[in-house]
């Protein structure tokens, strides 16, 4: 029997039954954001977790941190070892890679109409088509013409779909999905919310998986605070308060 994919290690412990359930927060102009997408939906469905996309904006994510651009441009060697890093993850997850030539794109529009169909059935294939649009076409998806292109070949109306995310009443879902994604401690993307906890990164998204499915390590069952209250040696009273 091949080894379970969802188990850390040997010595991990399973925590009392719960819903399996994962949130996934993505910003469409995310290179990280793109390959975890890609990736997202095939392993919740193989766990057997509920999956809950989660469109947002990582612009006035940064604003609020001061910075008026993505950090990969504003600091040269961490942008360069992010090409790098996503030419490598490409090949490895063997996912159609072309580095854009305007990053990061416009995603406005692209959101809007993910947060409309974040509970379709189709809304994976919709996503997936907007990401490889971006990063494996290099299109500028914040082109109203190319959102029509990826609907229409999914088989739907894009007229209709377009006219539902941008009315009055629907408009208003991206902002509070940032809103939100502000409020649980969202500084970056992608990042996976299971229950109250916090996945950030590609690399993180087994460990999600796994803590969706109620695996904890042992004697790590507990919030944070009760965790560092168990802890070998540990009086108590954790530092700081």
């Amino acid at each position: 029997m091949p080894p379970n994919p969802f188990a850390w290690r040997s010595e991990l412990a399973t925590a009392d039954a719960k819903p399996a359930r994962l949130e996934f927060w993505f910003d469409f102009a995310s290179t990280y954001s793109y390959v975890a997408a890609m990736r997202i939906e095939g392993m919740c469905r193989d766990a057997g977790v509920d999956l809950m996309w989660k469109p947002f904006l990582l612009g006035p994510i940064f604003a609020q941190q001061g910075s008026s651009d993505s950090p990969f441009n504003l600091h040269p060697h961490r942008g360069a070892y992010m090409w790098r890093d996503l030419d490598r993850l490409c090949a490895k997850f063997d996912l159609p890679w072309r580095r854009p030539s305007h990053f990061p794109r416009a995603s406005t529009l692209a959101a809007r109409v993910a947060c409309e169909i974040a509970d379709k059935p189709w809304a994976g294939d919709y996503i997936g088509g907007v990401f490889a649009a971006n990063f494996g076409e290099d299109r500028e998806i914040g082109e109203r013409a190319v959102i029509v292109e990826i609907l229409t070949g999914l088989g739907h109306d894009a007229g209709e779909v377009l006219a539902l995310a941008e009315s009055p009443e629907r408009r208003g879902m991206l902002r509070a999905n940032t809103e939100r994604a502000f409020a649980i401690g969202v500084f970056g993307a992608p990042n996976c919310y299971v229950g109250d906890e916090l996945f950030w990164g590609e690399e993180a998204l087994e460990d999600a998986v796994a803590w969706a499915l109620g695996v904890r390590p042992v004697g790590r069952t507990g919030s944070p605070k009760e965790n560092r209250r168990q802890a070998p040696g540990n009086t108590g009273e954790a530092a700081g308060g």
